[in-house]
């Protein structure tokens, strides 16, 4: 067994990350080296083999995305990291992990684009994507990370909701986040609430791999175990089986929907600031949350009731979690380090609540508390 680290560490967004997935059980690592996820890859090389685990640098993005679905069918928690150029290759496996309902956990650690774009600046440009980037309608689940200690326990999360609710969940992080140094308490491990897949409590010849409990969601056995289980990204039958009839594929796509909407309770996670009594708020996600918990200090030191709700689940949108903010308040400030993404969804749930303002920014440069500070007091 590993040494048990100290509580107390000086940590990398990056590296939190990394102790993060394998607190939470992950045992199985591929990847390929892209700036700024890279300290990910590096953590986990050295980490990975002292838990007993398996770390692969694939020859791309695309093989890493397939080893990981492949390790998650044999039983293995597993776990792939990559930024923007990456995060595009591997689409195609994202969203047949989706249709498989393979429980997966990848981490982009965005930066600027779209293409090469800025490989060592921050940004945000990555959020649509990460909902909508494979085809298709498909359940996914995006979180949003801000702080070291965020990295740390959301990477848990995401592994407990992925093996729940049997689907990918992806990580956002970001160039400020990745690289930021700070101190964290990691607990013990038997202090970390663990989640694991349904097993199958029927004999083999009674197993249907995708025939969902009460609510949607089929139990998985793993390859090796005995129990047949055939694996397919067309649309299939509880026995996993291509289907094209009309009943079964509707059935097929609405358990997929169902099973994520009946965990919305367990899936939405947000983080209020000073909320209670705030006249206007901000609205904001990953670092730039962190310049906006400065920027409503900043602005109540001016008098204006300010206050901030800061996103960590980013998809399914948290809706009921972001009207009561639009109700209350006369306007509400949405900053993003891209051209206004969340802003939309923002948009879409406000009914003429208040006003909603975007603050943008695409050069590569941080959005500062004080640009926000401002923007507050000019609401």
């Amino acid at each position: 067994m590993p040494e048990t680290p100290s509580k107390r560490q000086l940590l990398q967004g990056n590296e939190a990350i990394a102790h993060g997935a394998l607190a939470a059980g992950c045992r199985f690592f591929a990847g390929y080296p892209i700036t700024p996820a890279s300290e990910i890859s590096e953590q986990l090389a050295t980490l990975m083999p002292r838990f007993g685990g398996t770390f692969i640098q694939m020859e791309d993005e695309i093989a890493s995305m397939g080893a990981i679905i492949g390790a998650s069918l044999a039983g293995v928690k597993a776990m792939t990291a990559t930024s923007g150029p990456g995060f595009s290759l591997i689409q195609e496996n994202l969203g047949y992990a989706c249709a498989a309902e393979v429980p997966c956990v990848v981490v982009n650690v965005m930066r600027g684009g779209p293409s090469t774009g800025l490989p060592t600046s921050p940004a945000q440009g990555d959020v649509q994507m990460a909902r909508w980037g494979t085809h298709g309608d498909h359940p996914i689940i995006v979180l949003a990370v801000s702080t070291v200690s965020d990295c740390f326990t959301t990477t848990i999360k995401a592994f407990n909701l992925s093996e729940q609710f049997r689907v990918p969940v992806i990580i956002l992080s970001d160039e400020i986040v990745a690289h930021t140094r700070e101190c964290v308490e990691l607990p013990a491990p038997e202090e970390v609430y663990i989640i694991n897949r349904i097993r199958p409590n029927v004999p083999p010849e009674w197993y249907k791999p995708y025939e969902g409990d009460s609510r949607g969601i089929p139990a998985m056995a793993s390859f090796g175990d005995g129990y047949r289980h055939h694996i397919t990204g067309l649309v299939h039958d509880d026995h996993g089986f291509p289907t094209e009839n009309p009943g079964e594929i509707l059935n097929f796509h609405q358990r997929l929907t169902q099973k994520i909407t009946r965990g919305f309770p367990e899936i939405m996670m947000t983080r209020s600031y000073r909320l209670e009594d705030a006249e206007v708020a901000i609205i904001a996600y990953g670092s730039v949350a962190r310049s906006a918990m400065r920027a409503v200090e900043e602005a109540r030191q001016q008098g204006i009731r300010a206050g901030l709700l800061q996103l960590i689940t980013l998809f399914p949108f948290p809706r009921s979690h972001v009207t009561p903010v639009l109700k209350h308040c006369r306007a509400v400030l949405v900053p993003e380090m891209n051209m206004g993404q969340i802003s939309r969804e923002v948009q879409r749930v406000n009914q003429s609540f208040c006003a909603v303002v975007k603050h943008n920014r695409v050069d590569g440069q941080v959005i500062t508390p004080d640009e926000l500070s401002t923007r507050l007091i000019k609401l």
